[in-house]
């Protein structure tokens, strides 16, 4: 089966091994058009195992209802299906869906099986995504909120100094978003802010915020003040729920890793319950630099069935950082980074890489040794995330927490007799 996916409705072609394509039609994005779909690859497979399906995507509600119906699922680059078009590279969903149909008939092409995650798996990667792209409108709003007080009300940037994004500053913003409205309030009402927002040192803020509102500014307009002013209260409001959210994924994320939620002072899990935890998050979460977030996001990408990648070179190259190698005559070239790989993960062990250089020795020497030889900060960072991959993998496998002294008695080993030699 080839599927051409859409939102509204997916183009079909469907083909046996030796006649290629027989039928090709288009059934509606619907409980009725799929279970319409299902039933005729029934029909001329009673077998649904032996039903191979070529799509260009691996998520959505149309790959799990695939899933369920027992085919075996061969998700696709879509450049794959675009190099295969006639010479004018017309763009055509049917035709699209016929070629998705003979890349599954073809015997020869080596197509990566879809191996779902567990439930608990699923749910970790789109909390993980869903923190990632919180993440980056966090710092966006922030920066947006710095420049609209730089403009308007410069004394709230001299309040916050460095930590913008408190949460007393933002509830500060969000009730009273420009220098009048502030400068109106007494020292006893900011006292009682403060203590009602749980500041350490409510004193030591309301004198920072009378200190700050008392230094002459340079004149604002009053229309670009009034124009700002709910901008600046919607900004920290949004800021206020993001970090909520991001606070409670935190907690879900550690939760899903140790089998229960961290409490108390140690932030250490009580009575951890390994059903309701993704294989091997004590793993993940015994390597140098991983935090629950961190951890989550590279356990999300990876999946509960590490047997999927035979080999460590076999996940480095799904994470990206599996160097590429061009020899032509006397040239050789090496790419850096590979164009196909799973972005996400990508990401997360490169930011992986980095934090483990204060908490891992070995880490550090590997990464100043890289900087020696002349490599660039990233490059430097995209070989020890290729090493970090290659020790998960291991791990994961064997079922063993991560030991640094281990790993380094072993790194020992390996490189003396190079050296004697």
């Amino acid at each position: 089966m080839g599927i051409d996916w859409a939102e509204s409705f997916h183009d079909v072609a469907l083909g046996r091994p030796g006649e290629g394509v027989i039928e090709q039609f288009r059934i509606d994005h619907s409980a009725a058009g799929v279970a319409r779909l299902v039933a005729r690859c029934v029909d001329l497979e009673p077998d649904p195992a032996e039903v191979r399906v070529v799509l260009e995507t691996r998520h959505g509600v149309l790959v799990e209802s695939l899933v369920d119906a027992g085919f075996t699922l061969l998700p696709v680059n879509p450049d794959l299906v675009a190099r295969r078009r006639g010479p004018a590279k017309k763009k055509d969903d049917a035709e699209d869906a016929r070629i998705c149909c003979l890349l599954a008939l073809d015997q020869f092409l080596d197509l990566r099986k879809l191996v779902p995650h567990g439930d608990l798996a699923a749910e970790l990667r789109a909390i993980a995504r869903d923190d990632e792209r919180a993440a980056r409108d966090q710092r966006r709003l922030l920066n947006r909120l710095r420049a609209d007080l730089l403009s308007t009300f410069p004394a709230a940037v001299t309040i916050a100094a460095d930590d913008l994004g408190s949460p007393i500053m933002l509830k500060l913003l969000a009730l009273w978003p420009t220098h009048a409205q502030l400068a109106d309030l007494d020292r006893d009402q900011l006292e009682a802010f403060a203590r009602a927002h749980r500041h350490g040192w409510p004193d030591r803020f309301t004198a920072r915020v009378s200190g700050a509102l008392a230094v002459e500014q340079l004149p604002v307009r009053e229309y670009l003040v009034r124009a700002k002013a709910t901008t600046i209260a919607l900004t920290a409001t949004q800021l206020l729920a993001l970090r909520e959210a991001r606070r409670a994924w935190s907690r879900r994320m550690g939760e899903l890793l140790l089998g229960a939620r961290r409490e108390g002072r140690a932030k250490q899990p009580r009575n951890p319950d390994p059903g309701k935890a993704v294989p091997g998050g004590e793993i993940y979460l015994s390597f140098p630099g991983l935090g629950d977030v961190l951890a989550a996001r590279v356990a999300g990408e990876i999946g509960d069935h590490i047997e999927q990648f035979a080999t460590p070179n076999a996940l480095q190259c799904y994470g990206g950082t599996a160097p590429v190698t061009r020899r032509s005559g006397r040239s050789e070239y090496v790419v850096a980074r590979r164009l196909a790989h799973n972005r996400y993960l990508g990401a997360a062990v490169h930011q992986w890489a980095f934090c483990s250089l204060r908490a891992s020795g070995w880490a550090r020497e590997f990464y100043d040794a890289k900087i020696t030889k002349g490599k660039s900060h990233h490059s430097a960072l995209r070989a020890l995330a290729n090493r970090w991959l290659e020790l998960l993998w291991h791990c994961l496998t064997r079922g063993i927490a991560y030991d640094e002294n281990v790993h380094v008695s072993n790194r020992r080993n390996a490189i003396t007799p190079t050296t004697a030699a």
